[in-house]
């Protein structure tokens, strides 16, 4: 189980409706570590994992325009955790300035050490009205934080950070412009490179079909209307939504596949083109030894076309053409 240690944990408040002025209600004081506090992080942890088509990326370089690298920089070397996080607030002002169809609400933000990982997590989570009992046993409203429907959220790794990863910065990608203002104050530069992620995207097909101990049948129809549905997005130039790869590729359990495609470790981003260069490995084997190239289809381990022997390692290829025949008799003989 994952043990999240909050170093630090504090929330502001955001005043602002969709198209209206925004304001800010700064806190003075950090929130103090109590079993509540421990269950809210650990609930938003695990909530952000679980959210599939997150963006991924580094810091932008220009740190006047995107100051949140340098604010990051000074609480590593000790910086008051209280004041930083209120000149954050300041710079997620101004981006809220700049979008006006987004919304206000609590901004929580917390430094986390979870399994030798240390991250900053920032979210932002609205308040939706409930109903309790009271201490008569009456009925009365409860006005409490909807983390049911976490929407904008963001992560700084500084393990990463600070060890040179490519990607350290994460966040949800929600829908339209919404969320770009939000990658802005993250400071977080996400170019997507379709080839890798369909890479990953292959990986983390192949990954779900060893975990479901798939027999080689089920793993090749897997694989096969994965291809088919990957090549018709990129044939038609249209980005990937990983929620609907898991429905057309596993539509009997898409939640099985979307909790694999969506683990922290993939780092798989939703909005890629697939790279149809890529997604290759789904149907075919390819490979290449010192003396010699080989390519074929996966189906033919079924049909006998091709038959491998794992005892003395060797391949066995059936139905040679008629054309290659001829020049292997020829150059034997």
């Amino acid at each position: 189980m994952t043990t999240n240690t909050i170093s630090n944990l504090i929330s502001h408040q955001i005043n602002k409706e969709a198209h209206g002025p925004v304001s800010l209600r700064l806190s003075n004081k950090e929130i103090t570590h109590t079993p509540a506090a421990q269950r809210l992080i650990d609930q938003l942890c695990k909530l952000y994992t679980q959210k599939l088509g997150k963006g991924f990326g580094s810091f932008e370089e220009d740190q006047e325009a995107f100051p949140m690298q340098g604010l990051v920089r000074q609480l590593m070397e000790g910086a008051d955790f209280l004041a930083s996080s209120q000149q954050m607030m300041q710079h997620l002002l101004l981006r809220l300035e700049q979008e006006p169809l987004a919304s206000g609400g609590h901004v929580l933000i917390a430094r986390i050490k979870s399994d030798g990982a240390d991250f900053i997590l920032f979210t932002i989570l609205s308040e939706i009205m409930g109903t309790m009992l009271d201490d008569e046993l009456n009925v009365a409203d409860s006005i409490y934080l909807d983390t049911a429907n976490l929407k904008v959220a963001g992560k700084i790794d500084l393990h990463s950070w600070q060890n040179g990863a490519e990607r350290y910065i994460s966040f949800l990608r929600g829908r339209g412009d919404v969320a770009a203002y939000f990658k802005s104050f993250l400071g977080c530069n996400d170019i997507v490179v379709a080839l890798k992620e369909t890479q990953k995207l292959v990986h983390g097909l192949s990954q779900f079909a060893e975990e479901q101990h798939l027999q080689p049948a089920e793993r090749d129809q897997l694989f096969e209307r994965a291809h088919e549905y990957l090549d018709e997005l990129g044939n038609a130039s249209c980005p990937v939504t990983l929620e609907q790869v898991a429905e057309q590729v596993w539509p009997d359990a898409p939640m099985q596949l979307q909790n694999v495609l969506g683990h922290q470790d993939l780092e798989l981003t939703n909005g890629f083109v697939p790279d149809r260069r890529a997604i290759k490995p789904l149907r075919t084997f390819k490979t290449k030894a010192p003396h010699w190239k080989l390519e074929f289809d996966r189906s033919s381990l079924r049909s006998g076309a091709v038959h491998y022997n794992p005892e003395n390692d060797t391949l066995v290829l059936s139905n040679i053409p008629e054309e290659m025949r001829k020049e292997l008799l020829a150059e034997t003989n």
